[in-house]
């Protein structure tokens, strides 16, 4: 019997694109998603992380195409003196359903800490929020020590949400952290190791159900090819700043949904 496969696939602008360029980019993306067979028929679950002065216009520009908007951060907390910082609240209310939560350059540029991650993840739940929880060794090494890092990583992450018993689907973006920006991405080999612990960590807690395990870190073309069964998706950075790029990994998608389970 013939199935259809589903991905998720994720694009974050970082802080690359000005103002005007993200709107730009925006229609693009709303005008390949509104029309390609991938997302139209759920073969993908697409998502945009634009920064945060265009959230708003991604939401309208968004609506009827099938596209998820998210925010690249959020505090911890819903409300108070914070200034300059944007509370889950805010961005439910905006029309968010998703939000980045621990990216490797949250953590080494503004000191992010496993604590403060947790209380992250904690507020998108409480929020309503899928968090796209960023995970990753900082430096290559053994598979096996990279994914007892990882899965660490992941079960930090999760333990105030599980304290406080508000715990849903999220997106894993495993991304390992000299991956990022490089020349290649990781070895298959590699990633599948530590993709396959991730997903078993996931799968022992019946309040994550739904949840995917995507990977980023110098993703381009033919990857979601090369990475066939190995992960749910993929989170891509500067690969997708051109929308017709990120229509080819659509069409890669599309091209990949059948397959023949084993009997």
């Amino acid at each position: 019997m013939v199935s259809e496969r589903k991905f998720t696939i994720g694009a974050g602008l970082k802080m690359y694109l000005g103002h005007r360029e993200t709107i730009e980019w925006l229609h693009g993306v709303a005008e390949i998603a509104k029309n390609h067979p991938a997302v139209v028929e759920g073969v993908v679950d697409l998502f945009v992380l634009p920064g945060f002065t265009a959230l708003f216009p991604a939401v309208q520009m968004m609506a009827g195409t099938g596209v998820k908007v998210g925010a690249q951060d959020l505090f911890w907390e819903d409300r108070g003196a914070f200034t300059g910082e944007v509370s889950g609240t805010q961005l439910a209310e905006l029309g968010c359903s998703l939000v980045e939560v621990g990216h490797a350059e949250r953590r080494r540029l503004f000191g992010e800490t496993d604590y403060i991650v947790a209380a992250k993840m904690l507020a998108a739940f409480r929020n309503g929020l899928t968090p796209v929880l960023c995970i990753g060794e900082i430096e290559q090494q053994d598979p096996e020590l990279a994914a007892d890092e990882c899965v660490r990583q992941l079960e930090s992450a999760l333990a105030s949400s599980r304290e406080a018993n508000l715990v849903g689907h999220i997106v894993v973006a495993y991304e390992p952290q000299w991956a990022i920006g490089a020349a290649q991405p990781a070895d298959i080999d590699y990633i599948r190791l530590v993709v396959d612990r991730l997903l078993n960590t996931v799968a022992t807690d019946r309040r994550l159900a739904g949840s995917f395990v995507i990977y980023g870190g110098s993703v381009g073309p033919g990857l979601l090819t090369r990475l066939d069964g190995v992960v749910d998706g993929l989170f891509i950075g500067r690969f997708s700043h051109d929308p017709e790029a990120l229509r080819s990994v659509l069409d890669e998608a599309w091209a990949m949904r059948k397959f023949l389970p084993s009997q």
